[in-house]
């Protein structure tokens, strides 16, 4: 462009088409985008007047710009001009404002054209997905099936992306079949990979898979798309073996992949492949922007090992709101408020105003804490200083702060004085408190507000049925039980991982799949007896069922966890960290157990369960009993 401008400004007599071939150049050139709209006013100032081939080019570098009065400004021209019943023109229009996010106004001037092709009405489904209306796109498509338009590429993207929002796989089936009855299509690489992303987003994994397999040539947004897919799905294993594979067949991984790869370590605590990734990052000669640096503070913090989190987080260059969240949130988890409060504190010095999220994860940090007055102090302060209008998820966090501390009452009067109507969470967040605290009543109040406001939510259920147990009301243990079979619930069977040598082990409630099943078990029966030794007596109170004392021990010495921590004894050498994580809570009587086998055996294990981080040392928790 500077030389076309350099021989552009030698010209003494400048005709209308080469005033449309600079501002055509400069508006195609996505940095230089403005210096359209300067030629463009330079060129009515020396008195030529648009055409219907300068008007698309200047609202082009609009809505690139995102200069919503100058768009509006030139909308009025294309007006005065006569040129907006152009097709050509129309559809620029439809364009910009699909870009502004108004779609309000595209939809009127859609209404409005004489004649319509088939980029407007690829536009206007675009435009519709792109600002997040998918129903309003299948409306569209809708429409013009019935003025029988014939489809290409760009409308099946479309398409799919509307599919994708929605979640609705049998449109994106049919979808599907229409591509492959038009074999051309199939050419189409972007067409195939969204197909890949519709099937991963409406969790049709397998049928993913398969049109994945089948694609010969793949480049990286496919691999992006099935690996996505897998760890969106929960299923971080084939996530990471996906991710080998592609490295393997010498594919090159980018920023999305990466962030995506760490998300499924730190689903299944896998440090040392997230570690590896990190090596992978410094081999490849990968810049740790503020993206991915974010997403590996995220990934060691999820996996345990908070320091490593710091330095990555002292070392990258720019920081911005979520980074900041990000290490809030993961001295959080790891029981250290104060130190959570501080990052805050310091992420206000550093002029970053703090958002809904961060102010939910400091006052989630204060919860686990137990920093009841320090908590109270940011919550009330949210409107006043940091002009943020409390959310249900900020008093689900202060209703769990105050009902963990004991102060069961204040956090009722709170959630009665709330202006919006209390969620699920919020009541579910009391629940669980009347469980810590043995309030019985408390709870019997509240079992009616949580199962209308969550018929499905089986954790409610499960609480509930705990609060009972522990009070020994097996009829009414009985009476809740009954009501999640009913309704087709189930709680999800306790699962353990732990990684040894990149590999990472997977172990469920009395789990005897496993290749060292015998080992794993005798090595637990040896410890159960080093650690009655110790004056260890089982907590049978941890195990809701009305059995037997003896069966009840037994129940306890089947958990994952403690088959995983078994598994990591026999198979790591001493003073080697123990690393697990449990997809449920940790009971109390698996919680003192691992206390005293970090005592007798001098190992250090952190264990991540669904709430938090528990780091067990000679004998004692980092949550100091507080959980």
């Amino acid at each position: 462009m500077p030389q076309a401008q350099f021989i552009f400004d030698g010209i003494d007599f400048k005709n209308l088409f080469l005033w449309n071939v600079m501002i055509r150049g400069y508006a195609c050139n996505g940095g230089s985008s403005f210096k359209s709209i300067v030629l463009y006013r330079e060129m009515l100032a020396f008195g030529w007047k648009a055409d219907k081939f300068t008007y698309p080019f200047v609202l082009k570098a609009c809505g690139y710009l995102l200069l919503v009065e100058i768009g509006r400004r030139v909308h009025g021209e294309v007006v005065v001009s006569g040129l907006d019943s152009d097709i050509y023109v129309g559809n620029s229009l439809l364009a910009m404002y699909m870009k502004f996010g108004d779609m309000g106004m595209a939809s009127m001037l859609f209404d409005r054209m004489p004649e319509r092709d088939l980029t407007s009405w690829n536009t206007m489904i675009s435009g519709y997905v792109k600002n997040e209306s998918p129903k309003e796109a299948l409306v569209v498509f809708d429409m013009m099936e019935k003025a029988r338009m014939t489809v290409d590429g760009t409308t099946l993207l479309g398409l799919l992306s509307a599919c994708t929002g929605l979640m609705a796989l049998e449109l994106g089936k049919g979808v599907h079949g229409y591509v492959v009855r038009h074999n051309a299509e199939m050419s189409n690489k972007f067409l195939r990979n969204a197909l890949i992303e519709m099937y991963c987003s409406c969790n049709s994994i397998a049928y993913a898979r398969r049109l994945f397999d089948e694609v010969k040539l793949k480049d990286t947004v496919s691999w992006n798309s099935m690996i996505s897919g897998y760890e969106q799905s929960g299923d971080a294993f084939e996530c990471l073996r996906l991710f080998c594979k592609m490295v393997t067949e010498g594919a090159l991984p980018d920023e999305v992949t990466i962030v995506t790869v760490l998300g499924a370590c730190d689903q299944i605590m896998a440090l040392q492949f997230g570690t590896s990734i990190h090596s992978y990052l410094v081999r490849k000669g990968f810049g740790v922007n503020t993206i991915v640096g974010t997403s590996l503070l995220d990934m060691y913090s999820k996996c345990g090992s908070l320091a490593s989190s710091c330095c990555v987080f002292d070392e990258m260059p720019e920081k911005n709101l979520v980074s900041w969240s990000a290490m809030v949130t993961g001295y959080g988890v790891h029981g250290r408020g104060r130190e959570a409060i501080t990052i805050f504190h310091a992420m206000i010095a550093d002029n970053v105003c703090p958002d809904e999220g961060v102010l939910t994860s400091v006052l989630s940090a204060c919860s686990h804490a137990g920093l009841v007055n320090e908590g109270r102090q940011i919550f009330h302060g949210m409107t006043t200083k940091y002009n943020v209008k409390p959310t249900p998820a900020h008093y689900s966090c202060v209703v769990d702060l105050l009902g963990r501390a004991g102060h069961l009452n204040e956090a009722y009067e709170l959630i009665k004085s709330m202006e919006v109507v209390p969620t699920d969470d919020i009541w579910a967040a009391l629940l669980s408190a009347c469980r810590l605290q043995r309030n019985m009543n408390l709870a019997e109040i509240l079992e009616q507000k949580v199962f209308e406001l969550n018929p499905k939510g089986v954790g409610s259920y499960v609480c509930l049925s705990n609060i009972y147990a522990a009070e020994k009301r097996w009829g009414d243990v009985e009476r809740v039980r009954a009501m999640v079979r009913k309704k087709g619930l189930k709680k999800p069977p306790g699962c353990s991982f732990v990684e040894v040598d990149k590999k990472v082990h997977r172990f469920l409630v009395g789990d005897r799949s496993h290749q060292q099943t015998e080992n794993i078990y005798a090595k637990l029966e040896d410890l159960k007896q080093q650690l009655r030794k110790a004056g260890y007596k089982p907590d049978t109170n941890s195990v809701f069922y009305d059995v037997d004392k003896e069966v009840k021990e037994k129940m306890l010495w089947d958990h994952s966890e403690r088959l995983a921590i078994a598994f990591a004894l026999i198979n790591t050498g001493p003073g080697t960290i123990i690393r697990i994580t449990k997809n449920l809570r940790t009971c109390g009587d698996c919680h003192t157990v691992t206390k005293l086998i970090s005592k007798l055996m001098c190992r250090e294990i952190i264990m991540r369960d669904i709430h938090r981080f528990h780091h067990f040392k000679d004998g004692s928790c980092s949550c100091s009993d507080y959980w």
